[in-house]
């Protein structure tokens, strides 16, 4: 064998050159796995962003496969995700991003509520997500990346605020991701609304995905409006380990004693099937949990581009029945929470009733008082006078714990002498005893000089008040008027629009119960059409700021009793309704003893 022919033979040259190889790389197609299973491979979860730190585990979150899975569907456009809190959905949408990085680049925006959100869940959460994941790592480009702009060997990821239209509007991309989009601003500048001038920039792009993830707040949000315009509509069914029937996790179905407080049902809260009604125990949740399915709750026609999830905190592995019932007490006779727990946890729309109050929502709230009148529970009573330019209207109401009130009397007054004549009068509650006003709110945008002289020749009782024209920060503010023309009175400068929003969430509660606002039998029907006299609407200013205002259902429309009833409002805050406890009951007296005698008690006929 000649062996030194055999070593000047020419060695075979690579098929394509660098150059091609670099190209055809681009073209390589995504491996087959599905985001969760790559999650499960890759993803390693930052101190920074998770109180359970360490390697991904789909199982443990068993509801959010089916979701991110669908982001491999090629048909599926739109994803929305409405979820309440300790679910994992903003670790979900994470794991649909680094999966696109890695499996099937393409230029990204992810789009928050503000500028600086932005940048702080660069640095806290997005980047920390590329510095654990072997694969993202690789592909990160540290040097040309900035803060709002990362980028890659293959793509880039854009940040940005709904803030800032152009941002949104100067790049096209290929896939959009949408964090807590009911927190977007509804318009940009003299623009179109954030969501439709991201999702513009997706159009060139045939194999696009956008992603919307959020909490939502009322009907006309963006992420029920998602909801309502997916095509497919899912919900999460989950099997009883007792009977086997599916079913979705329900507040209704969820029990604990009747006059349990907040603490004690948070221990003592039990969750019964709703089909069979055998209590499920918090044990078995987990495994409801793994067993269960999403299932369309309406009837998508052919393939779905747009689909929607649905899944409130109920199943959170994270919370109990208990913590569940704890929150809902400590939120239900206040609107404000009240709200929140809806949104946040129940993951529903609050259902803002001020739009289309009637007259006949105000006639559920009588109780069986007479006017005039008040429950033995109340503790202290206000007033709330209206100032027209030769007459007054006025509403007395009573408070007792948890804010909660009930009319007392109301009418038209036509002189001051009748004004003092209603504040000065004695009121029985029905045990007989008598109570007085303890404050008078009233309003001086008419009359001002005879109000202030009102106010100061009965300044143990009456105060003047105002409305203002622009929002406040807290619900009123106190200005001190100049003595020379004041009379050294303080003046109360109110928040009409935040006074009304609580009449209105005030409604939602039944009547009697704590937190009502109730009024006395055989209520006139003028009363109840001035209450509901306004609507809440919104408006912008000239830099596209949107806000929340009552305003008149008609300009003839009269509110009277609307502004008492806020003047009322004001005078129990001013006063601490908020802060009124329930009496302690009184032991019942120990029946007497009868006396006994000097020779221990024989009495009388000792001999």
């Amino acid at each position: 064998m000649d062996v030194t022919r055999e070593r000047e033979k020419p060695k075979r040259s690579a098929p394509y050159s660098p150059w091609i190889m670099s190209a055809l790389k681009v073209l390589k197609p995504p491996e087959n796995i599905t985001v969760s299973e790559w999650a499960d491979k890759f993803r390693i979860l930052s101190p920074k962003d998770s109180a359970a730190p360490g390697r991904w585990h789909t199982s443990l979150t068993p509801y959010l496969k089916f979701p991110m899975d669908c982001f491999n569907d090629l048909h599926i456009k739109d994803i929305t995700f409405i979820a309440g809190t300790q679910l994992g959905k903003t670790v979900m949408e994470q794991n649909m991003m680094a999966y696109a990085i890695d499996q099937d680049p393409g230029p990204m925006l992810i789009v928050y509520p503000t500028d600086k959100l932005a940048e702080f869940t660069s640095q806290n959460r997005i980047q920390p997500m590329i510095q654990l994941s072997e694969p993202l790592r690789q592909k990160f480009d540290d040097e040309r990346s900035q803060r709002l702009e990362l980028q890659f060997t293959d793509m880039y990821i854009a940040l940005v605020g709904a803030n800032s239209p152009s941002n949104l509007s100067s790049r096209p991309v290929r896939y959009v991701f949408f964090d807590e989009i009911d927190k977007f601003p509804k318009w940009t500048g003299g623009e179109a609304g954030p969501l439709e001038l991201a999702e513009e920039r997706t159009k060139t792009f045939y194999n696009r995905k956008i992603v919307k993830v959020s909490s939502p707040t009322l009907k006309t949000g963006n992420i029920w409006q998602g909801w309502e315009t997916a095509e497919a509509r899912y919900q999460y069914f989950v099997p009883c380990p007792h009977c086997g029937e599916y079913q979705i996790f329900s507040l209704k179905n969820l029990h604990w004693p009747q006059e349990a407080t907040a603490e004690e049902a948070g221990c003592s809260a039990e969750y019964l099937c709703g089909h069979c009604g055998q209590t499920i125990d918090d044990r078995q949740k987990m495994q409801m949990l793994r067993d269960g399915q999403w299932r369309a709750v309406n009837e998508p026609k052919g393939r779905p581009r747009k689909v929607a999830f649905h899944l409130s905190s109920f199943y959170s592995p994270w919370l109990s029945f208990g913590d569940i019932a704890r929150k809902f007490l400590e939120s239900k006779d206040f609107p404000e929470k009240l709200m929140n727990f809806i949104n946040s946890w129940l993951a529903e729309p609050w259902e803002d009733k001020a739009n289309r109050l009637r007259s006949d929502v105000i006639r559920t709230k009588q109780l069986p008082y007479e006017r005039g009148a008040m429950p033995a529970a109340a503790q202290l009573l206000t007033c709330g006078v209206d100032v027209q330019l030769d007459h007054f209207w006025y509403s007395v109401r009573a408070w007792g714990p948890h804010m909660t009130s009930w009319l007392v009397d109301y009418g038209r007054a036509e002189t001051w002498a009748d004004v003092e004549a209603v504040i000065n009068r004695n009121y029985a509650d029905t045990n007989g005893e008598i109570r007085m006003v303890n404050l008078a709110c009233i309003d001086s945008g008419y009359n001002t000089d005879e109000v202030y002289q009102f106010c100061a020749e009965h300044m143990d009782v009456a105060i003047p008040s105002k409305g203002s024209s622009t929002a406040l920060k807290s619900r009123y503010s106190v200005t001190v008027l100049d003595k020379g023309t004041g009379y050294g009175l303080r003046l109360y400068l109110f928040d009409p629009n935040q006074l009304k929003d609580y009449i209105a969430g005030r409604l939602h509660v039944d009547a009697g119960a704590p937190g009502s606002w109730n009024v006395c039998r055989d209520i006139e029907q003028e009363y109840c059409d001035q209450v509901c006299a306004e609507q809440r609407v919104e408006k912008k200013d000239k830099k596209g700021r949107v806000s929340r205002v009552w305003e008149k259902v008609t300009s003839h429309a009269r509110n009277h009793y609307l502004d008492t009833e806020t003047n009322n409002i004001l005078a129990a805050e001013i006063l601490g309704v908020r802060y009124l406890i329930e009496p302690e009951s009184k032991p019942a007296p120990k029946p007497a003893e009868k006396e006994k005698g000097w020779l221990g008690g024989v009495g009388e006929n000792w001999l």
